[in-house]
């Protein structure tokens, strides 16, 4: 028997489907800007999403797909790769948001070299795409005033409850702002001026990840003696307890509990900037109460926070704004609950690793003022971010008239370097496919221009060392006290390893050691 729902989706998949047939003849023909005639896009082809490393796509396979090259004089002045697909738009894509197929991109380097290539996405829109590590590292050493992280129509400050993170030249006030955030971030320092008191609130919430957390009116004692069971871990305790540790880092102690500002940034960034009429005013008002709150955190935040630190530090321009700021690092540690996982995930698999994690965890206990560093599970963390990276694919848009490899490109060209797959290259990174943390204790690996898990040069994050402190000593409270028995989903530790790891579908079983 059919159910109501059933039905619906049946007829919401019939009239997509018509929906396509119609638009499918208006969008034949059509050219970029620059005028040069565009190659038949050809029938979509299957399964170009994040596809399993083990899966073999000939690159036969993916040039029937392809229009003939085109002359060399047209390639000269366009450099159009001929392939139908071989970007997809996500559904209801951000600006800069594109979806890249590994697959796809060792069938364009084989056809055309490690060249740039300007292939067209499904939504019609081209797309300057790096394969060579050289032209990697001139795209993270160009300034914002070359290649900006939006074009410049869009910007024009933040959306409602989105910070002003686009990368957008604003003159010397915005390097400036960018200075005092480094500040408060303590960018390139591995262990925060504030390490004492966030190491302490980490330690505090990771309780609730183990399942020892006390109810209301309990103690710590009677707690853990009353959950001697196995735990399971999934996303939801994860989410729970690493927002009210982002809380407690960023706004202070009072903020712990205050699930409803999450709630509220949570909608804020799902609304994005698809908002229109009234989902806009909607967005405006839950933007202007997050705000309210956030200020009232900070207005008696202590000076170990990051909104305190912001207060503190001088501001010549009056350009930095700590509340916004505050929103935007809270929403900068949604990452963290995904990347733990990841990595717990990776070190149950792995029961080598585990244990050497296992023993630093107990060594770092006593270690001082060297608390906070944990090299080993730092570089778990790392090795996790290569094999799924939290931005897979990074763009920019060009400013003014740039040359790649002798070809010129007006300004307004959106470059993109997959960053995914430079980083799981089987053809230029040993082990591309296979857990090694070892490789980030090599000598000079973080400059790496292929391995970008925080990106590099002006636009790398300036919180990658706070966020690796966070989630490194997360795993640290979990693994001192429990041991990873148990993973879902079940991975091969010397296969390689899938391409795409959902968060959602993760399950850890930690059992007390």
């Amino acid at each position: 028997m059919r159910t109501v729902q059933g039905a619906a989706l049946d007829g919401l998949r019939a009239r997509v489907r018509a929906l396509a047939a119609r638009r499918r003849p208006e969008r034949a023909g059509r050219s970029p800007r620059s005028g040069a005639p565009l190659a038949d896009r050809g029938p979509a082809v299957p399964g170009l999403g994040a596809e399993s490393p083990g899966r073999r796509t000939s690159v036969k396979q993916s040039l029937r797909y392809a229009a003939p090259a085109p002359a060399p004089e047209a390639a000269a002045r366009a450099a159009l790769a001929g392939f139908g697909v071989l970007l997809h738009a996500l559904v209801r894509p951000r600006p800069g948001e594109v979806r890249t197929s590994a697959a796809a991109l060792r069938a364009l380097r084989a056809r055309r070299g490690d060249a740039p290539a300007l292939v067209r996405t499904r939504s019609g829109r081209t797309v300057l795409v790096l394969l060579d590590p050289q032209d990697l590292r001139r795209f993270y050493a160009e300034p914002v005033s070359v290649l900006a992280a939006a074009p410049p129509d869009k910007c024009r400050g933040p959306n409602p409850g989105e910070p002003d993170d686009s990368g957008c030249s604003r003159g010397e006030p915005g390097a400036e702002r960018r200075e005092v955030s480094a500040e408060v971030l303590a960018t390139g320092r591995p262990v925060h001026p504030s390490c004492g008191p966030f190491l302490a609130a980490l330690a505090e919430e990771a309780r609730h990840l183990t399942g020892s957390a006390p109810a209301t009116g309990t103690s710590t004692r009677t707690a853990a003696s009353t959950r001697t069971g196995p735990v399971t871990l999934d996303l939801a305790r994860a989410r729970y307890a690493v927002h009210r540790a982002a809380r407690r880092i960023v706004l202070g102690d009072a903020a712990a509990a205050d699930e409803q500002l999450s709630g509220w940034l949570t909608q804020l960034r799902a609304e994005g900037r698809g908002a229109r009429g009234g989902r806009v005013r909607a967005a405006r008002s839950v933007h202007d109460k997050a705000r309210a709150r956030i200020e009232e955190y900070a207005s008696r935040a202590d000076g170990d926070t990051l909104v305190g630190r912001a207060a503190r530090l001088a501001d010549p321009t009056g350009t930095l704004d700590p509340v916004g700021q505050a929103q935007h690092w809270l929403l900068a540690m949604d990452a963290v609950p995904d990347t733990l996982l990841r990595t717990l995930l990776l070190l149950g698999v792995h029961p080598a690793e585990q244990d050497l994690a296992v023993a630093e965890a107990a060594a770092e206990v006593a270690a001082g003022a060297e608390r906070g560093e944990l090299p080993r599970l730092r570089a778990c963390v790392r090795e996790s971010l290569r094999l799924y990276p939290v931005v897979p694919d990074l763009i920019r848009v060009t400013r003014a008239e740039t040359e790649w490899r002798g070809v010129r490109y007006p300004a307004g060209t959106s470059v993109l370097v997959p960053a995914a797959f430079h980083q799981r290259d089987p053809e230029r990174v040993p082990a591309a496919h296979v857990f090694v943390p070892g490789r980030w204790k090599n000598p000079g690996a973080d400059q790496d221009i292929r391995m970008a898990p925080f990106s590099h040069g002006g636009g790398r994050c300036p919180g990658d060392q706070l966020g690796l402190m966070a989630t490194a000593a997360l795993c640290a409270e979990v693994l001192r006290g429990h041991r990873v028995t148990g993973t879902r989903p079940v991975l091969d530790p010397v296969g390689p390893l899938p391409a795409t790891l959902d968060p959602r579908g993760i399950r850890l079983t930690l059992t007390r050691r």
